[in-house]
């Protein structure tokens, strides 16, 4: 009974220790979001760290974290010959899907990519992430992500 009385408290202050910790790592993590957003008025480096969270949410199974991707079934986009030289169909596949062969850095890959279910700027903003990220091309404009229909 006294070893109860001596470690109940040490395991109630330990516990009650970690939920603040962890509320306070939750504030600092979303200040930091909401300090990055709010950073520069640049629509494009505000599209980018729109586009990093959709992409850290939706494409990290796949292409993985660092965007290599996984030889013979996720084709890579980091660096990604098919996001720059061929845009639309990249809009396309996050639009409404890729089934079918297709060539990326010189290899095939033959899978199905399934639509994401974004909207158009959701759409351009993983693009740009992508794109700035990993290739350094051209902004992808939301005219642009309108444009491309099935």
């Amino acid at each position: 009974m006294k070893l109860l009385n001596l470690i109940l408290p040490t395991l109630i202050i330990i516990a009650l220790t970690s939920c603040g910790d962890t509320k306070k790592n939750e504030t600092v993590a979303t200040n930091n979001t909401a300090s990055e957003q709010n950073v520069t008025t640049d629509p494009l480096i505000k599209s980018v760290i729109r586009g990093k969270a959709i992409y850290r949410e939706l494409c990290v199974t796949c292409h993985l974290t660092n965007g290599k991707g996984v030889v013979g079934a996720f084709p890579p986009l980091n660096p990604s010959n098919w996001l720059t030289e061929k845009r639309a169909a990249s809009i396309h596949a996050i639009k409404h899907g890729l089934k079918g062969p297709i060539e990326v850095n010189g290899k095939p890959y033959d899978n199905i990519m399934l639509p994401l279910g974004l909207d158009d700027q959701e759409i351009a903003d993983v693009m740009n992430y992508t794109i700035q990220t990993w290739n350094k091309g051209a902004i992808i404009t939301l005219d642009e992500v309108k444009a491309v229909n099935k």
